[in-house]
């Protein structure tokens, strides 16, 4: 089997399944990303370069539309060159949220395209409106409404798509839910689960932390008000009243992955520090940035309490990697946690305007190790459950694909019933295609160039 996979990031949210894909002999496996060092082996990577540098004219409003135009202009010409060498895939899966997938069809009209939905956009009832800390703008209605152009364009030249969670797939409008199936890439519990030996090592002061220590660890990729990083920090003077030999491990960037960045220029991370000065001690407060994998891992591993906050947005997969590892969860109460955890059985859920609240929340957590222990014993049963990789994920991600080859309607359910792992090659059927050779020359950077990275 053929398969083609798009995504600016390589590999997005596809690592799961293009491993598995790619470690089947029988299989080919492209996938057309912007640059970035990620590799994989077996796995034919096809960078593309949109047209960025050129001025965007356009009404405020479809600015990131004329983005998304462009991005799949490029992606379109990549799939051109493609199909000029030979390369017909049997399956074509993306992202839409980016553009990417707008013309997919134009050069593939009879190859299945499926589709990954993320995001509806709306001006109330989600993450716009929902922290009045920070109000969107008047022209909020209209820029949203633009942004799911895309979405919408992209949904109608698609065969199917899928949503990672229920609320996600709730976002969309009832005529679209009737052909996004609710598909997570999985959760890899085999390699993400409790390790009563795991230690991490910080450089300040050479302090070494273990299960056995009190700590209280809070993860987002960016440290932003949409992962709730400000209030967070406005909870740990209470903290560290309630609980003095805690020691608090922050994981995150500092750039601006969701929402908007502050207008001076500062990060978020600097607005609270000054925010917070002379009402918390440092000493006790460790900022580890941005993290290798297995670091992370040890930081979850070593968890006494795990605080997870978020607007209703799209769910993180360190909250579902957290509870894989067998944390103590301590979750806002909002949509997409709700989703997952069940107040006081496989963790606690919280007030995410209330730092006070959250403090107390930890402190009873710590108290109570026993209760807590039970907890944490469910959050890693509920990931195993609904989104372990080998026994959920892939079987339900082989399921729908062979479906889409074949021509079959796919099943919507938002539970799918368990199934046992498929081979790789969801039907017989496979055209010999030769892969294109070496490296191949396009039309002139940035516009649209293609270069082909094997490993």
């Amino acid at each position: 089997m053929i398969y083609l996979f798009i995504h600016q990031n390589f590999p997005g949210q596809y690592k799961h399944l293009i491993r598995h894909l790619a470690d089947d002999p029988d299989n080919t496996v492209y996938f057309i990303s912007q640059p970035n060092p990620n590799w994989m082996q077996g796995v034919i990577k096809l960078v593309y370069y949109p047209d960025l540098a050129s001025p965007i004219q356009c009404h405020r409003y479809t600015v990131d539309f004329e983005v998304a135009v462009r991005h799949g202009e490029a992606v379109a010409k990549s799939l051109s060159m493609l199909k000029a060498q030979g390369v017909t895939p049997d399956i074509i899966i993306g992202h839409s949220g980016w553009g990417e997938t707008l013309f997919v069809k134009d050069v593939y009209p009879d190859t299945p395209l499926l589709s990954y939905f993320e995001f509806f956009y709306h001006h109330a009832g989600a993450d716009a409106d929902f922290d009045p800390e920070f109000p969107g703008g008047p022209d909020d209605g209209g820029r949203l409404r633009m942004r799911n152009a895309v979405n919408l364009l992209s949904f109608e030249s698609t065969d199917w798509g899928n949503a990672p969670t229920q609320w996600q797939r709730s976002l969309y409008p009832p005529e679209m839910r009737g052909r996004i199936s609710v598909l997570h890439e999985g959760i890899d519990t085999d390699a993400i689960k409790p390790d009563a030996n795991a230690w991490l090592q910080i450089d300040r002061g050479g302090l070494r932390f273990t299960a056995q220590d009190e700590v209280i660890t809070y993860v987002a990729r960016n440290l932003e008000p949409y992962r709730g990083f400000h209030v967070f920090m406005r909870a740990i003077p209470e903290i560290q009243r309630l609980r003095p030999n805690a020691h608090i491990l922050i994981v995150g960037g500092d750039e601006v992955s969701y929402g908007c960045a502050l207008p001076s220029g500062q990060t978020y991370r600097q607005k609270m520090l000054a925010e917070m000065a002379g009402r918390i001690d440092f000493s006790k407060v460790h900022f580890l940035g941005q993290l290798p994998y297995e670091t992370y891992l040890s930081v979850l591993q070593i968890s006494s309490a795990h605080i997870y906050l978020t607007y209703p947005f799209v769910l993180s997969w360190s909250f579902l990697e957290a509870m894989s590892a067998g944390c103590a969860m301590i979750g806002s109460a909002t949509a997409p946690v709700q989703e997952v955890i069940r107040d006081g059985e496989n963790g606690l859920l919280v007030d995410f305007f209330s730092p006070g609240a959250i403090a107390e929340t930890v402190d009873r957590a710590l108290s109570d190790k026993s209760r807590m222990a039970q907890m944490r014993d469910n959050a890693r049963a509920t990931v195993i459950e609904r989104y372990d990789l080998k026994t959920r994920a892939l079987p339900q991600w082989q399921n729908l694909i062979a479906d889409l080859i074949m021509g079959r309607r796919p099943n919507i359910a938002d539970t799918p019933p368990k199934a046992t792992l498929l081979p790789s090659s969801p039907s017989p059927k496979r055209r010999k295609t030769a892969a294109p050779a070496g490296e191949t020359a396009t039309a002139s950077r940035p516009m649209a160039s293609l270069e082909l990275l094997r490993h």
